[in-house]
């Protein structure tokens, strides 16, 4: 139940910050074409619906996520149980 909760909360802060920019966006391109602000309903519903798939889809990973027990700001050192290569450096040598 907790990792749904943490997950929930994720997804619906990614999910508003998204769609505030989205509707944010459609009216500055509504103020270049007419010249004024106006908040028309076609652009409230694809706000909602942006927010919606965003919820939904970040909720599915940031749940995928927690129950593995990973954190978003974490980078795996394996693949695919492996140790990760070192990264090479501008002269094409293995970095130390």
């Amino acid at each position: 139940m907790r990792p749904n909760l943490k997950a929930c909360g994720q997804a619906l802060i990614t999910a508003m910050v998204n769609a505030v920019l989205a509707l944010t966006l459609m009216l500055l391109v509504e103020f270049a074409i007419t010249g004024t602000f106006q908040l028309a309903g076609p652009y409230l519903w694809a706000g909602l619906l942006i927010g919606l798939v965003i919820f939904f889809a970040q909720f599915w990973r940031q749940r995928h996520l927690c129950r593995n027990g990973q954190s978003t700001q974490e980078s795996p050192d394996t693949i695919s149980g492996k140790r990760a290569p070192p990264p090479i450096n501008a002269r094409g040598e293995a970095a130390k």
